[in-house]
């Protein structure tokens, strides 16, 4: 029984092979898990709850709701000014003065759930990418040693094969880590086109929606004029025309409620907040993707602090020996590589691009 579930434990462990970074599971982990819910989440109250409620005389309710719905509500931009009750019924809502007026259209929330599960599709494309070039590279190369128990002739067996391939292969690695370079660029166009593309779906507002979301918490209520609900309307206005008994065509105006807004609003609060700390972050891992490129210095204090275990003198031959390519695949082995097998296999790999093959 302890030998299934200890064959069982190894075979999990062995699957779990790390071919990234941490700032790469922000995007397609993270972001996506987060973009998912939402889309589940407005999806719920889209479909199952009741997203709207519109109020007119003479139009049978279920009858103006799905119009409205389909074809759209409007506010007015300028009665979001002023005092509710006073110098209009509801912040957008109000008398409107033809020729002086403008309307503006509310037609994106019918299509935000889907708009969301679309952009975690986007942030999952690098990953995507990278594992289909990766190609189960490096668990080929870690196989049987990201254990510590582990038989000295497997390990032996697997350590001479890794040095061996790494000897033979040195300086024909480059195409693999510049691919996992673009990945990491596509990551940061792929969230500075998000916000531009959320700044397009909500018709210019985004990429102000969170200072003036920060500058009018910081107003007295009386002075605030809520950007959430110039982006997110809580009541609207919608029109509804029929033929009226003599066949001339009659213009009816309702009042719509949207509760949805209630959930959009906090959505694309936390939206914005979370691109820009995901854009800042991915912009600075692309500096030091940079500097890790164009430093040999750095690359030897990385593999210096991912070979921990191993002596200045093998790590620093190696890292003479290689090149970027070189460099990362035996970065990434080392966060997959038990430290006590990486450090002998790093001495024995400056053993071998020194000429000494009388390794133990």
């Amino acid at each position: 029984m302890f030998d299934v579930f200890g064959s069982v434990k190894g075979l999990l462990k062995l699957d779990s092979v790390c071919i990234d970074n941490n700032i790469f599971r922000l995007h397609y982990k993270a972001t996506v898990i987060i973009l998912i819910a939402f889309s589940l989440l407005v999806t719920s109250r889209q479909y199952i709850g009741d997203p709207i409620d519109c109020i007119v005389d003479e139009i049978p309710l279920n009858v103006m709701d799905t119009y409205c719905w389909i074809h759209s509500t409007y506010s007015i931009p300028n009665r979001f000014e002023g005092t509710t009750g006073k110098d209009y019924a509801h912040p957008g809502v109000g008398h409107e003065e033809v020729g002086k007026d403008t309307r503006k259209h509310h037609k994106y929330y019918q299509w935000v759930c889907f708009v969301l599960f679309f952009q975690a599709i986007l942030f999952y494309v690098p990953r995507y990418m990278w594992k289909t070039w990766e190609g189960g590279r490096v668990k080929m190369l870690a196989l049987d040693m990201n254990c510590p128990v582990i038989s000295e002739d497997c390990k032996s067996d697997r350590k001479k094969l890794l040095v061996e391939y790494f000897a033979n292969n040195l300086h024909t690695q480059n195409y693999y880590a510049y691919r996992f370079f673009f990945c990491e660029v596509c990551n940061f166009i792929n969230v500075v086109l998000q916000i531009w593309l959320m700044d397009s779906f909500l018709g210019g507002e985004f990429t102000t929606y969170g200072p003036r979301v920060i500058a009018m918490s910081e107003l007295e209520p009386e002075q605030r004029n809520d950007p959430m609900s110039t982006v997110f309307p809580k009541v609207t206005k919608c029109e509804f025309h029929k033929f009226g008994p003599s066949g001339s065509i009659q213009k009816f105006d309702g009042l719509c409620v949207l509760p949805l807004n209630i959930v959009n609003e906090k959505i694309y609060v936390f939206l914005w907040f979370w691109f820009v700390l995901v854009a800042i972050v991915t912009g600075f891992a692309l500096l030091y993707r940079l500097a890790t490129i164009l430093l040999p210095t750095l690359r030897l204090s990385l593999l210096r602090t991912q070979s921990r275990l191993s002596s200045l003198e093998s790590v620093r031959t190696v890292a003479e020996k290689c090149k970027v390519g070189d460099w990362f695949v035996l970065y990434q082995l080392g966060k997959n590589i038990d430290p006590l097998i990486f450090k002998e296999f790093m001495s024995d790999l400056s053993k071998k691009l020194n000429g000494k093959d009388n390794m133990v």
